[in-house]
């Protein structure tokens, strides 16, 4: 269960460091020498910390705390995971693409991108995005979530709808709370696509299934933390950085 995790964490270079690290409301970032990584903030797991004094701990150690059970642990542990991979000259490797002048963050909607592919198909959605339930005119749609708001499902509910879907999208706070290996273990025959700030931007996820990465870049990393600070939830998209969406 936890090949996808170490294939992450064993890939950031060794001479990384994690330069500042902040627990917001809403976000968790951290800053290394390659740029800022995000992750949604979760609270809730396993009680106690490990983590003392984090600024200047190895990237790469920082990591590994994407696999604790402490869930504000392992919302530092994706969020220093992302800053390893979350970056232009990532994407640049992967797409052939620079961010600044290929991407826009219409096109890098995940949800818009693949709307012609999802008609009339059974697609499930593990999250429950903004303005997703607006699907349901174009699809048999279950939305699946961990606290259920209208007709969301359940996320127990995974175990029984996923296997029959032709497109699954998943949140990428699957990682931090370890729902995602068995997601993806649940949805192996449907199209499945990575969504949220989240995500890891790594051609390694590839090899898990994963048809499409639809993740951030900070490029502003001044606007970027002041989100952070006062508690922007989605607008963080807004603030000083691009939207991408990579295809396998």
């Amino acid at each position: 269960m936890w090949a996808l995790y170490d294939d992450l964490i064993n890939s950031i270079p060794g001479d990384l460091t994690a330069l500042e690290c902040m627990l917001g409301v809403s976000w968790t970032l951290v800053r290394s020498e390659r740029g800022i990584g995000i992750a949604k903030t979760i609270k809730g797991g396993k009680k106690g910390s490990g983590l003392d004094n984090v600024t200047g701990m190895p990237l790469k150690r920082l990591a590994g705390y994407a696999k604790s059970w402490n869930m504000l642990e392992a919302s530092l542990g994706q969020a220093a995971l992302n800053s390893a991979f979350n970056h232009p000259s990532e994407v640049l490797t992967i797409t052939g693409k620079p961010v600044n002048s290929s991407f826009d963050s219409e096109g890098a909607n995940a949800f818009k991108l693949l709307e012609p592919e999802i008609y009339g198909k059974k697609v499930a959605v593990i999250g429950h995005f903004p303005e997703v339930e607006l699907l349901q005119e174009k699809c048999e749609l279950s939305i699946l979530e961990r606290d259920p708001q209208g007709e969301d499902y359940p996320d127990p509910a995974c175990e029984y709808l996923l296997p029959e879907q032709d497109f699954v999208f998943i949140t990428g706070t699957a990682f931090t709370n370890k729902t995602m290996p068995r997601l993806l273990e649940l949805a192996q025959k449907a199209k499945v696509i990575l969504v949220g700030p989240s995500v890891p931007i790594s051609n390694l996820l590839f090899k898990y299934g994963i048809d499409y990465l639809a993740s951030f870049v900070v490029l502003d990393p001044k606007l970027i933390w002041e989100a952070g600070q006062i508690g922007k939830k989605m607008d963080i998209l807004k603030h000083g950085g691009q939207m991408v969406c990579i295809q396998r």
